[in-house]
């Protein structure tokens, strides 16, 4: 098989990670959305239970996103992957926790009919949806602000960062971005799949959450382009060398994140996406178009995935500490062979998981009311 070159093989995986990413944010996207509303959408046992098993069958198959994705930051991006999980650590730490309750969520809650019982699940299953699109965005921003690492000349990490400075204004509000879009994205959703009175407070739901990623999105822009120093590579830098991130010069200030946009001016499609989806999922919502409304949610998320990846590149994990260590897509990778191998293997498996998922939503769609809770009272979660 012959090999693609290697930059064409470094800008493949940046696609496909992102690619990767954006597929894990519209299916556990919803899964979360959903979790995050759920003590609020339904205010009867019966009601909470529509909710729950509109995403009860799909959560654990929308989880694959989450788990390919990070395997394809270990094999690609290795350098990111090793110092990202060590400067991030009990974030991490704190995700994976929360993300252990969901299963136990699903099958323990209706096994006893305690009210008391089923509250104490309803509630820790709001617990993951709501930790790890708040952690994930406060990550996101925390890469715009630089992460205090560096290497020295073997390629051994120092790290400057601690959990609580991690909590900048600036990311924290990107979190907060990322719980509204979740939100946003599950109360789409769970109009599509359920009955009244569950649709029209989640219908409610949307309409506020819209709202917000259109107002967070347009400060954060803001923010990001008045009051945060861009980063850019300065001098002579061969994108197509064996990886290693010391050998090139990074400076600091001299352009904006946004800077981006007037190089490659088609960029601009990302956050008109990121507005419109979200304009678009407001406005259906309201009008009872559900399924418009769902695809606006699903056209915010993208639009807003991608214009923070189109703002970085090509960074892909910035150093505040010594910014010319910072990790670049041309300068992080993995070998030749081993991103040609796993491109042609990702153009498989890929579609494959797609065509699969797609398949199982296909067999197991339709809407669930309270009605069809008391007759399958105990065939469902």
């Amino acid at each position: 098989m012959e090999f693609l070159s290697y930059e064409y093989l470094k800008l493949a995986w940046w696609i496909l990670i992102g690619v990767l990413w954006i597929c894990f944010a519209l299916t556990e996207g919803f899964d979360m959305g959903v979790a995050m509303i759920l003590p609020f959408v339904g205010k009867t046992d019966e009601e909470r239970r529509v909710a729950i098993n509109a995403i009860a069958p799909h959560w654990d198959g929308n989880q694959v996103w989450l788990i390919l994705a990070a395997g394809a930051l270990f094999a690609a991006w290795p350098t990111l992957y090793a110092t990202a999980f060590s400067a991030m650590y009990l974030a991490l730490l704190i995700l994976l926790f929360s993300l252990f309750l969901r299963p136990v969520g699903f099958d323990y809650r209706s096994k006893l009919p305690s009210q008391k019982w089923r509250n104490f699940w309803d509630w820790a299953l709001f617990v993951p949806g709501v930790i790890p699109p708040l952690i994930f965005g406060v990550g996101m921003g925390n890469l715009f602000l630089g992460i205090g690492f560096e290497y020295d000349d073997l390629m051994r990490s120092s790290l400057e960062t601690s959990f609580f400075q991690l909590l900048h204004p600036f990311a924290v509000l990107s979190g907060l971005l990322a719980i509204a879009m979740f939100m946003m994205h599950g109360a789409s959703y769970l109009m599509l799949r359920s009955g009244w009175p569950v649709y029209e407070r989640a219908r409610t739901f949307l309409g506020f959450a819209a709202l917000a990623v259109i107002v967070l999105f347009a400060i954060e822009g803001i923010w990001l382009w008045q009051w945060i120093d861009g980063y850019a590579i300065s001098g002579h830098f061969d994108i197509a060398a064996v990886s290693n991130p010391l050998n090139k010069t990074v400076t600091v200030g001299e352009v904006s994140w946004l800077h981006n946009y007037t190089v490659y001016p088609w960029f601009i499609v990302a956050p008109v996406l990121g507005f419109g989806g979200a304009l678009l999922a407001f406005i259906m919502g309201r009008a009872d178009r559900a399924v418009l409304a769902f695809y606006g949610s699903c056209m915010s998320m993208i639009g807003i995935i991608l214009t923070a990846g189109f703002s970085l590149f090509p960074f892909i994990f910035p150093s505040s500490l010594n910014p010319s260590h910072s990790l670049t897509m041309w300068d992080a990778t993995s070998s030749a062979l081993t991103l040609n191998i796993m491109f042609w293997a990702a153009l498989f498996f890929v579609p494959l998981i797609l065509a699969y998922t797609s398949w199982c939503y296909k067999v197991m769609w339709g809407k669930h009311t309270v009605e069809s809770i008391r007759e399958n009272e105990h065939t469902l979660y």
